[in-house]
């Protein structure tokens, strides 16, 4: 499991490079090794079109089997894993990771980071910020660590301003201005594309706004930064049970013994 692990990290670093110009388990389920599949949950895009292109195009020549599954919400991925359903997911970043465990008490290591989806402003009623009107409806994630990037991301353009030092944790309670009276409607992150026909604006997620066809870059109003401390912070990364024996850190599963 150990070196199957390190293999798809490494090769999954190799991929997204290019497209952004023990072997032992004591687990009794869910275990494998490099000459086994490794059963890995994704969503869709883009995590599972990475997996795809690295289990066609990289993977066996790293000696490595992929066995990819997709889900469509959030919640999912972390039940199969901590129901030994699989070897490890990938989709969600490491504050989203970390509510998951305080919440339900999953037993997950996060290993390295991976690469960033910013979260973009979209509508299909204005065309700039500047034309969202006075009392208009504004569609935010309803996890803790997505809304609070959300609401940063508002703020840094303008549109609202938050307690000096909220950071992604910042929740409606932090707001301190909003000076176009703006009502915030929170809604589970696979729903955010649909409410584009209902809001001024939506705050969705990358892979969910790729997914539906949006182009980040053209279509979002606005969109995070990819190189900010907070940006950095909420990279997608790969998590693992913690008794995957060898992988209590990132650096223990991805350094290869020389």
């Amino acid at each position: 499991m150990r070196r199957a692990i390190a293999t798809l990290l490494a090769v999954t670093g190799l991929v997204l490079g290019l497209a952004a110009c023990g072997s032992d388990d004591s687990d009794s389920g869910g275990s494998a090794s490099a000459e086994q599949a490794l059963k890995v949950g994704v969503s869709p895009v883009p995590h599972g079109e990475i997996l795809t292109y690295i289990s066609d195009n990289l993977a066996a020549v790293e000696g490595l089997k992929l066995e990819i599954v997709e889900f469509n919400d959030y919640v999912q991925p972390n039940v199969a894993l901590q129901d030994k359903q699989l070897d490890a997911n990938y989709f969600q970043h490491v504050p989203y990771l970390e509510e998951e465990v305080a919440s339900k008490g999953y037993t997950f290591t996060p290993l390295k980071p991976v690469h960033i989806e910013p979260l973009g402003v979209y509508s299909k009623k204005v065309e700039s910020l500047a034309e969202v009107p006075d009392g208009g409806v504004v569609a935010i994630p309803s996890d803790p660590s997505n809304s609070g990037r959300a609401l940063n991301l508002l703020a840094t353009n303008g549109l609202i301003t938050l307690k000096d030092g909220a950071g992604v944790k910042a929740t409606e309670a932090d707001i301190t201005a909003n000076p176009k009276n703006l009502e915030f409607k929170a809604l589970e992150s696979a729903q955010l594309p649909r409410s584009l026909e209902d809001t001024a604006l939506s705050v969705i997620n990358g892979n969910y706004a790729i997914e539906t066809g949006l182009t980040p870059a053209k279509d979002a109003l606005a969109l995070e930064k990819g190189r900010t401390t907070r940006t950095r912070t909420c990279s997608s990364c790969v998590p693992v049970r913690r008794t995957i024996r060898g992988c209590s850190s990132w650096r223990s599963c991805c350094i290869r013994p020389r």
